[in-house]
């Protein structure tokens, strides 16, 4: 198959929406969870979370764009923290449920059945239920001109997950940990680690290392 750009514009409206959403391929799905001025709670399913930066430890999330109401942008906002809540199959049914659209004052936590965990003083909730949280405080608003998105800049203040979801070289393992990814907005895929390759030198050929203990399905 090849489409062109006309192509694209032409196909059915929600059919191009799940393609184009689908696309790149596998995100990692988190729930993003708040809480407004007055401590109201919120918690919403995203396929945006992105790396930015090590040192200082950065995230993005990139939000639609601000013409309607958007609950977990505005409280984020409003109070600059929020916990990003990886999903694991246990949860998934709940996570997805909570992108339908309740009301400001519906709490998405007490609507699909998971718990809102307040810990350390922080100002926005965790997800009780998830195996990996991480807490982060707001850095900066990026606005993207060409399409109204907001990218959301947050340092990471915490993360909480199991002790052998981190491997012997330092890296988180998803796997272990039971944590999800999302292809467009409704398909939900688990897995585990396919390869593992030292760090690439020009005049060195890939290198496989702890081939021994990985699927190659």
């Amino acid at each position: 198959m090849r489409l062109d750009r006309t192509a694209i514009d032409a196909l059915e409206s929600r059919r191009r929406v799940a393609l184009i959403n689908s696309i790149i391929g596998l995100r990692p799905v988190v729930l993003v969870a708040t809480a407004d001025a007055g401590g109201r709670s919120n918690l919403a399913v995203m396929n945006s979370l992105m790396h930015v930066g090590a040192r200082p430890p950065l995230l993005g999330l990139l939000f639609r764009p601000d013409t309607v109401e958007r609950h977990t942008l505005e409280n984020i906002r409003a109070t600059g923290a929020y916990t990003v809540n990886h999903v694991h199959g246990a949860i998934v049914d709940a996570a997805h449920q909570t992108s339908a659209r309740y009301a400001r004052d519906v709490s998405e936590f007490d609507a699909v059945g998971l718990t809102a965990d307040w810990r350390d003083g922080f100002e926005a909730p965790f997800v009780a239920e998830a195996r990996v949280s991480l807490a982060l405080r707001l850095c900066e608003e990026q606005n993207i001109r060409s399409n109204g998105t907001h990218l959301v800049i947050g340092e990471l203040c915490s993360l909480h997950c199991p002790d052998d979801a981190i491997t012997d070289a330092g890296s988180f393992d998803p796997a272990s940990a039971g944590s999800l990814a999302v292809a467009g907005l409704d398909t939900y895929y688990h897995g585990g680690p396919v390869a593992r390759l030292a760090y690439a030198r020009a005049d060195v050929p890939p290198r496989r290392i702890d081939t021994a203990s990985l699927s190659t399905d």
